[in-house]
């Protein structure tokens, strides 16, 4: 199994990168938002989710875990293949996605070419418990104190999302110092993202 590349990228192409490694070329479908923070010879590391089938063998490459863990979420989704979901997360990277599952937003779903009405109401229904939902459980302080996520409560769902997203506890509540409380959930994912962004 691969799970990431590292090297020079040295060949940028809309939906391709290749990543240079010991002297192998490593050609990655990329979305355009990975794209977006690559840059042609300048050394890159892309996480491969694999896809093999009996015609081919496709490397999906994601410049961060979460945008690989959102690409896993959809493709889990009855319906939507790797095109599908490579061309939702081009639209706004996997934070939108995230936002967009959370608050029931089809039109960002069906803004990406191929998705239509049904397949993006199917999304949300499949995955609207699995990003922030009711079926996922915090761990704020150790073992002993696990609670439910509270619907009504956009501090527990914001948690629920960026552990979804694959953020440690420890991380989210570094990353949410000094966020408003009555901020909504929405408001509080992405000022978390962008102080994870300005830390990384």
């Amino acid at each position: 199994m691969i799970y990431y590349v590292s090297g020079p990228v040295t060949v940028l192409e809309p939906g391709l990168a290749v990543v240079e490694c010991g002297g192998v070329g490593y050609g990655c479908r990329v979305t355009a938002y990975t794209a977006g923070q690559l840059k042609l010879n300048q050394n890159a590391r892309l996480y491969v989710t694999e896809s093999i089938r009996e015609d081919a063998f496709d490397l999906y490459g994601f410049i961060s875990k979460e945008e690989q863990r959102c690409y896993e979420l959809l493709t889990s989704v009855n319906g939507v293949g790797p095109k599908a979901a490579m061309a939702i997360l081009s639209t706004g990277g996997p934070q939108n996605f995230t936002l967009a599952v959370m608050t029931g937003d089809e039109k960002m779903l069906t803004a990406a070419q191929g998705v239509g009405k049904k397949i993006a109401q199917r999304i949300i229904l499949e995955l609207k418990d699995k990003i922030g939902g009711s079926s996922m459980e915090l761990d704020f302080s150790g073992p002993a104190a696990v609670s439910p996520v509270q619907k009504d409560n956009p501090a527990a769902l914001a948690n629920a999302a960026l552990q979804e997203l694959g953020y440690s506890p420890a991380e989210i509540a570094a990353a949410l110092k000094g966020v408003d409380p009555a901020a909504s959930t929405e408001e509080m994912v992405r000022y978390a993202l962008r102080a994870m962004v300005m830390k990384g």
